[in-house]
């Protein structure tokens, strides 16, 4: 039987599907979470940047309070934003992001981007995004990953978090972390779906023992509905979930393209976080560990790779582009 969670290096156990709350309004994530809890869910992936913390917990809660779960059951991710990586900064808003959980500890803790922004008083914070005020203004700061790094690793020490990790970082960078880590990278979240396979960073992080997390799993799909600047891309490419190679695999396995597409990820042990706020889906989502795809059929979904990345901040921020995929 396959299993449903995957041990991290720091030999925590985490689900290899789980409920991603990018995009979740604030005003519907204390239901949607709730929901999901009652779907099956088990992990959920959040982040500062979200904005809706508080309310993804106060779900959480109300979940174990009418006794669907117990804490222990729960995996909660959430993500350093760039603002906060001097050292001193990152203790106080990690401690100030577990207290918005109101969970007791987080699970897993990752940098959001290899890149650093100038500190802004999240007491005053207008701007939950790379902007610093409305004329658009990008400010990067001088902070090594090694300090913010370091930083999480006592955050792990006095109990705040159990694992800690990153996201979108390339293998240059987990090289070198791993080089004077004292904790290990228990994972490495990225986008990855059929367009963007990203093949030697997964090789690079597994023969590591980092675990990956894919995030925006039906590539385009999770694009669309933002700003031009953000979407121009996923309205330039077939929606993976049309590609006549996935839609024929998921006739065969009677699935759907969605399952696929999450299936592809999850039988080579990376982890996916989709989220849905349509109840079938939401099954569907976190039914995708019941089937197997043979190795050709996997092959043929790799064979989609085209590079293409959609979340890039070196594209995207156009008048002060921060090129960290380069």
């Amino acid at each position: 039987m396959t299993r449903s969670t995957i041990k991290l290096a720091s030999g925590h156990q985490m689900p290899l599907v789980g409920f991603g709350l990018w995009k979740v309004p604030k005003e519907n994530t204390t239901n949607t979470v709730y929901q999901a809890i009652k779907a099956g869910y088990r992990l959920f992936d959040g982040a500062y940047d979200y904005q809706n913390e508080k309310e993804a917990g106060q779900g959480v809660l109300k979940a174990i309070q009418e006794g669907l779960v117990k804490r222990e059951e729960i995996f909660i991710t959430t993500k350093l934003w760039n603002n906060y990586h001097q050292k001193e900064h990152a203790l106080i808003m990690a401690k100030e992001q577990s207290v918005s959980w109101g969970l007791g500890y987080i699970d897993l803790l990752l940098i959001h981007f290899p890149c650093a922004l100038t500190y802004i008083d999240p007491e005053i914070r207008k701007y939950p995004s790379w902007w610093m005020d409305d004329a658009g203004t990008i400010q990067l700061d001088k902070v090594p990953i090694r300090e913010t790094w370091e930083a999480l690793e006592e955050l792990v020490d006095i109990g705040v978090v159990r694992s800690i990790g990153v996201s979108n970082f390339q293998a240059q960078s987990l090289y070198d972390i791993l080089s004077y880590a004292s904790h290990p990278i228990s994972s490495l979240q990225i986008e990855h779906h059929p367009y963007l396979v990203q093949k030697d960073l997964v090789a690079m992080a597994q023969e590591n023992n980092i675990v990956v997390t894919a995030y925006s799993s039906l590539g385009p799909q999770s694009f669309l509905e933002l700003p031009s600047n953000f979407s121009k891309k996923a309205t330039d490419i077939m929606p993976l979930l049309e590609v006549e190679v996935v839609k024929h695999i998921a006739r065969v396995h009677n699935v759907t393209p969605a399952q696929v597409l999450l299936r592809w990820a999850t039988q080579r042990n990376i982890a996916v976080i989709p989220k849905s706020n349509n109840p079938s889906r939401l099954a569907q989502n976190l039914d995708v560990l019941s089937f197997n795809l043979t190795g050709s059929e996997l092959d043929l979904i790799s064979s989609l790779d085209k590079g293409l990345r959609f979340n890039d901040p070196g594209f995207y921020l156009i008048n002060n582009p921060i090129r960290i995929f380069c």
